[in-house]
């Protein structure tokens, strides 16, 4: 197998990362909003959605490095592990309006749930001996 092909989940991950991240930077975001609003918790929104942010985008560069990959996808374990948490709790849920009146999908929750077993094999491949 080619270098690039074995090093293609970890850049896709990467990506992923970087969009998701980029986002959050912007106005004010429906998830954390959301979270915000039905927990009563206020902290989520602007600080924990930028803190987010932040973290995705530093574990996207430490997935680029293969000397630092192993730390990058166990970055992405647990920050996508607490997007699915958050999904399946009463304070977002699975189905979520991505704008004002907007009908609520379950994308975000299968991208997360497809993104949470790529990170796992992204581990996987950076745990190999020789790497």
């Amino acid at each position: 197998m080619s270098k690039i092909l074995q090093q293609a989940p970890a850049y896709l991950l990467s990506a992923f990362l970087v969009f998701m991240g980029v986002q959050k930077f912007g106005a004010e975001n429906v998830i954390f909003a959301t979270i915000a609003e039905r927990s009563g918790i206020a902290l989520f929104e602007p600080t924990i959605r930028m803190a987010t942010g932040a973290g995705e985008i530093l574990t996207a560069v430490l997935l680029i490095l293969p000397s630092l990959r192993f730390f990058g996808a166990l970055g992405a374990l647990a920050i996508i592990g607490g997007a699915i948490g958050f999904h399946l709790s009463p304070w977002l849920g699975m189905s979520v309006a991505m704008a004002p009146g907007a009908a609520p999908s379950p994308m975000l929750f299968i991208m997360a749930v497809v993104f949470f077993a790529l990170s796992a094999f992204v581990l996987m491949q950076a745990r190999r001996p020789g790497r």
